[in-house]
């Protein structure tokens, strides 16, 4: 009777662990998401207002500029917390620091 008891505490405790060990990971993976949407988010705002900027006042204007900058930062933020940055032009993440911060000048030509 002894053993049963020792072995139904054990299982207990067994299950406490498995189950918290799942629940952290759950929270850690949930957390991860929506940092990585978080730096979707900035980059695709930072991008949109790169080309109202340019839209309504030229590609080489103050503005135009400013949201250059904007665009930079979102970009350095997001490589600083996820080591990837998402680019709202190809709809995808980069897991390389290679964006350039003209790459958005070619459009104009297309204008």
């Amino acid at each position: 009777m002894q053993n049963l008891a020792k072995t139904s505490v054990w299982l207990r405790r067994l299950f406490a662990v498995t189950a918290l060990t799942g629940a952290l990971v759950f929270m850690g993976a949930t957390s991860l998401r929506a940092s990585e949407r978080e730096c979707q988010h900035r980059l695709e705002k930072a991008d949109h207002q790169l080309h109202k900027a340019a839209r309504e006042h030229g590609w080489d204007s103050k503005q135009a500029d400013h949201a250059r900058h904007e665009l930079r930062e979102a970009r350095e933020y997001c490589w600083t917390h996820e080591h990837k940055w998402w680019d709202e032009d190809d709809h995808r993440w980069h897991s390389d620091r290679d964006w350039d911060d003209h790459d958005h000048d070619h459009d104009r030509d297309h204008r």
